[in-house]
């Protein structure tokens, strides 16, 4: 059984509120099925808004699971994020809404906004499992098929944790919502749907081997290609 989502006043929907999900399986699906979040952070004198590769431990040691993300340990945001709440919002887009009027023109998606005090992480080993588990969530397996991280690596590398349990969600996966008088005009309603496919591994000019290995084959079936 699912574990009810706990939105705090910060993390309630209040827009839309039919389009809120109420647990955390559809959110931790999501997580599972994007590649990109978006970490908002307030450096000081201005907010910055950053894409970044990602990976949740739903067994991690923060609240509810944990969100992981990194950069250079010279990235500012990085050092601007530590130990202050960030808002990081992970998005798939499913479809274009084309509706009879501008007006109800929409998207259909799936969003998750997790609002939290970040953490760097320090401990070696958990910094080192959450820089694997973000190789793994691009492409599953693919950790294990390499060297170790050097401590030189693991220097260089800046490691926030997230909290997952101050979180929330909404989705939209329906047609278009239009006036009755615009649906009689005879105007063409519909969905354009949107899907993610990726295409035959290219090897590097100085790839040893021109045939990919097989968790790289298998990561590229995932997103549409034949393996």
């Amino acid at each position: 059984m699912s574990t009810p989502l706990s939105p705090t006043d910060r993390t309630t929907v209040r827009r839309g509120r039919n389009r809120a999900q109420d647990d955390r399986a559809p959110m931790h699906a999501l997580l599972a099925d994007a590649l990109i979040a978006h970490v908002g952070v307030d450096t000081g004198d201005h907010p910055v808004v950053l894409p970044v590769a990602f990976a949740v431990d739903l067994d991690g040691p923060d609240e509810g699971g944990t969100l992981y993300v990194h950069g250079s340990v010279a990235a500012r945001w990085l050092n601007g994020g530590a130990s202050r709440t960030v808002c990081v919002t992970v998005t798939e887009l499913d479809g274009l809404v084309a509706a009879r009027s501008g007006f109800h023109h929409s998207m259909n998606y799936r969003s998750v906004v997790v609002i939290g005090e970040a953490r760097t992480v320090e401990d070696p080993d958990e910094k080192a499992h959450a820089l694997s588990l973000t190789v793994d969530h691009m492409v599953p397996g693919r950790s294990a098929t390499l060297r170790p991280h050097t401590r030189k690596e693991l220097a260089a590398t800046a490691v926030l944790a997230v909290p997952l349990v101050e979180a929330s969600m909404k989705v939209r996966a329906e047609g278009p919502v239009d006036e009755p008088e615009d649906v009689e005009a005879g105007v063409w309603g519909g969905v354009i749907p949107l899907r993610r496919v990726s295409s035959v591994p290219v090897s590097g000019d100085d790839s040893h081997d021109d045939v990919p290995p097989d968790v790289v084959r298998r990561a590229a079936a995932l997103g549409g290609v034949p393996s």
